[in-house]
């Protein structure tokens, strides 16, 4: 019964990895990926809500072209997730 406060320590530090710690790590994993394989043509939404296509990617950079000659430069950590191709297209249909 002495060491019953230890193992209760430990299980709750275990309970918290399982619960907070491990998915945070997978999910930021996830997104290093994602970044990793992003290439020009990709459509792409921020963490703003733009929506644009990848156009040329340097660094740390990306320019992303949101209407016809209209680019914007944004930080790669601002971009929350790559689109499938032609959801662009479907959006921009009249």
């Amino acid at each position: 019964m002495e060491y019953f406060p230890l193992i209760f320590l430990v299980f709750l530090m275990f309970l918290l990895w399982i619960t907070t710690i491990r998915p945070q790590q997978k999910r930021a994993k996830e997104i290093q990926n994602m970044l990793d394989a992003l290439e020009l043509g990709d459509e792409i939404s921020t963490a703003g809500g733009i929506l644009g296509k990848v156009k040329k990617i340097k660094g740390d950079y990306v320019a992303i072209e949101v209407s016809e000659n209209i680019t914007f430069k944004i930080q790669k950590t601002s971009i929350s997730n790559t689109l499938p191709k032609g959801t662009l297209d479907s959006i921009n249909r009249p």
